[in-house]
Order: structure tokens, then C-alpha cells, then sequence
């Protein structure tokens, strides 16, 4: 029986964060891919997020390293980054109709920095939430998904997990997660993650 439902936050609370790089890309006059192929291809740029999302780097120390790698103005730079990413009502209100029907809720994110993340809306929605930053651990390190298991009270087993990229739930279902890929649709996103839970997410 599982009874406990873990969501990744940008791209699966929100809308595409890919959608919104893309908006920066356009309004910096960069080729529309020019963030994401240098997150996957560009080993300065992988290693500066991966610092960012461990904690190890700050906002502060991310920016300017950043901006010299694309070549545009750090001023503010996440908040440009994430300047076209909104919430996902409907993914928002499907997590809050699972916690009041009885499932145990958590968050696990990889962080831009400590605070990017609502207080009120952290507490509403979640019984727990794990946020690389603040732990030293970043998805997909199996650790993390362990981690937020715990702070549920769960067996990984008894867990549904949902996120917006397919590398990130490969270690929740080696670990015995049911996993649930987001693509942007919430009604069929919370069709599947209501199947697993037995509960109707509408």
C-alpha cells in the first residue's frame, strides 16, 4: 500500500522551467537552447550548478561564474533565469487534495539558493521537504530520495514520486518508489499518481 506522495518543485509545481530558460535565451539575444546544452555539455557550467544545488556555491557566488560562461549581464541572474516559471495550480491543488485524504506529502528539490522557496505554501502543502541546499545532496544521488523517505516516516516502497525529468526517477524506482514522469500535463500526472495511491486527485 503506498500512502505517501514525494513531488520535485520547478517543472512539476510550476510550469516548464526549460520554457522559461528558453524566454531568458530570447531576451538575451542567446540561441533559445543556449542554458540547457550548456547544463548538459559544458562541464564548467554542469559543475557550477551542481555546486549551486549542493550549497556549496551561493547565489551571490553562482551569478557572476555563470554569466561568464554565457556571456550576458549578472545582475540578478536566477531571477532572470527563472522570470517566465509560474505555478502549476492544478499540480498545487492535486498535492493538497492527496494530503487531505489521508497521504503523507513531502517535496524534494534541487535548490537555486535557500531562499527560493514559500514558507506558507512549504507548510500548507508538505508533512516534510527536502532541498539539496540545505543538505549537502542533490537528486539523482540516491541519498536524497532515501532522506526524504525518512522525513515521511515511509519505506521508500510505500512512496509515489513524481518529477519533470527522467534521470531523476531512476533511483527512486531502483529503491522501490513508484515513479511518475511529468510532462506538463497535471490531469495526467494526477491521474496516474492518484492509480498508485488509490485516491482521486480531482
Amino acid at each position: 500500500m503506498r500512502t505517501g506522495l514525494i513531488v520535485d518543485y520547478g517543472g512539476v509545481l510550476t510550469s516548464d522551467v526549460f520554457a522559461s530558460f528558453q524566454a531568458f535565451c530570447e531576451a538575451e539575444g542567446l540561441p533559445p537552447d543556449a542554458v540547457r546544452d550548456r547544463f548538459r555539455g559544458d562541464p564548467e557550467a554542469r559543475e557550477l550548478l551542481f555546486a549551486l544545488e549542493t550549497g556549496e556555491l551561493t547565489e551571490a557566488q553562482f551569478e557572476p561564474r555563470f554569466a561568464a560562461v554565457l556571456e550576458v549581464d549578472s545582475a540578478q541572474l536566477i531571477d532572470r533565469l527563472f522570470g517566465g516559471m509560474e505555478p502549476d495550480e492544478a499540480m498545487l491543488a492535486g498535492v493538497r487534495a492527496a494530503r487531505r485524504g489521508g497521504v503523507r506529502t513531502a517535496m524534494l528539490s534541487n535548490s537555486w539558493g535557500r531562499q527560493r522557496y514559500d514558507a506558507a505554501m512549504l507548510a500548507e502543502l508538505f508533512d516534510a521537504w527536502v532541498i539539496s541546499g540545505e543538505v549537502g545532496l542533490r537528486k539523482p544521488q540516491p541519498e536524497i530520495y532515501a532522506l526524504a523517505a525518512e522525513r515521511l516516516g515511509l519505506a521508500p516502497e510505500a512512496c509515489v514520486f513524481v518529477d519533470d525529468l527522467p534521470g531523476n526517477l531512476k533511483p527512486a524506482l531502483a529503491m522501490g518508489m513508484a515513479t511518475v514522469l511529468h510532462r506538463g500535463d497535471a490531469a495526467a500526472t494526477l491521474a496516474e499518481v492518484g492509480e498508485h495511491l488509490h485516491i482521486s486527485l480531482r
